[in-house]
This record gives C-alpha cells, structure tokens and sequence, in this order.
C-alpha cells in the first residue's frame, strides 16, 4: 500500500513540476525531492522521464460517456448540450492536467498520438450522441461533418479554457444550436 501511495506522490510531483517548468527542464531528482522518494523509486515505476507523461495521459479522466447519459430522442440540441455539459464536467477535474499535456504535444510524439485518439473518441461520441437522438435518420456524411465539427469546438474550447474566466458557455450553445439546426432542416 506505501508504494502506491509513493507513486501517486511522484505523479503528483511530476505533474505540478511539469506545470511549473515544463518537461525538459525538470530532472527526475527535482520529482523525487518533491515527491519525498528516493530518485531510484521514480525509475522503478518510470523507467524513463517519458513515461510519467504516459502515465499522465492515462490519468485524464475517461471521455467515453455512454449516449443514453446524455440523448434525449428527438431532442438533438438537447442531447449535444447535455454531451457538452458532461465533457465539461469530466475536464473541470482535470484543468491543470490537461493543459499540461496539450502544452506538451507540441515536442512529445507519445502524448500528441494519445491525445489525437482521445480526439478520434470525441467525434465517436458525438457521432453516436446524434445517431441517437435522430433515430440514425440523417445522411452518414453530414453526421461525420458535424461530428468533426463540434468535437473541434468542444476540444478547442478546453484546449483554451485556461485562457478564459468562464469558457463562455453561450458560445459553445451556439454552436450546438446551429450544427442541430444545420443536421435537421431538412427532415
């Protein structure tokens, strides 16, 4: 039970050192002097540097959030709003972590591949959220476009939060609004 609460420690240490200083100007003895370890314990459980922000990405709270949650059939805006509320909800518990690792795509390739599939997961929710809420009644193609679109926005939003005092909610419902509105005029 002691080793794993040490591991948490260096987790904690890595991320908020990470925050501070960034990746590379943090060596692994700065993390094991935060942490209260040893510097071996940190290469027992993180071999490399590298794989703490590994075990990061894995701590970002699971973006999978089962469409029946959320859908509300006939109700698209409001199956993509309340798809909207609870992203948000799930990344407001990880705020500093997050941008941490979108920080630090830009120069590691094990983090950007991760985030681009939690990407990739996003337009598969929203996919399955409007499929859903329509019944699968709109073309496969437009379904796919405003997919990709709202999981953009959604992910740019958090991408920015750090940026903005409230992430201005009335923006993000907006869009909803008008890619719900776009998939439905014609039925």
């Amino acid at each position: 039970m002691k080793e794993d609460s040490a591991k948490q420690r260096i987790l904690r240490a890595a991320e908020a050192l990470f925050a501070e200083s960034g990746f590379d100007a943090t060596p692994t003895s700065r993390i094991a002097e935060r942490a209260g370890v040893p510097k071996g314990l940190v290469h027992y459980y993180f071999r490399r540097k590298s794989d703490l922000l590994a075990a990061l990405v894995a701590e970002l709270p699971d973006a999978r959030i089962e469409p029946a949650v959320v859908v509300v059939p006939g109700d698209l805006a409001g199956s993509l709003r309340g798809l909207v509320r609870e992203l948000d909800r799930r990344f407001n518990r990880s705020l500093a972590l997050s941008h941490l690792l979108w920080r630090e795509a830009d120069t590691h390739r094990a983090v950007r591949d991760a985030l681009a599939e939690r990407f990739q997961q996003l337009v598969r929710q929203v996919k399955a959220v409007i499929v859903a809420a329509t019944g699968g009644e709109l073309p496969v193609a437009d379904i796919d476009s405003a997919s990709g679109l709202l999981a953009r926005a959604v992910s740019h939003r958090h991408a920015t939060a750090r940026h903005s005092e409230d992430g201005d909610p009335a923006e993000i419902d907006r869009e909803v609004l008008f890619i719900a509105e776009a998939l439905t005029r014609g039925q």
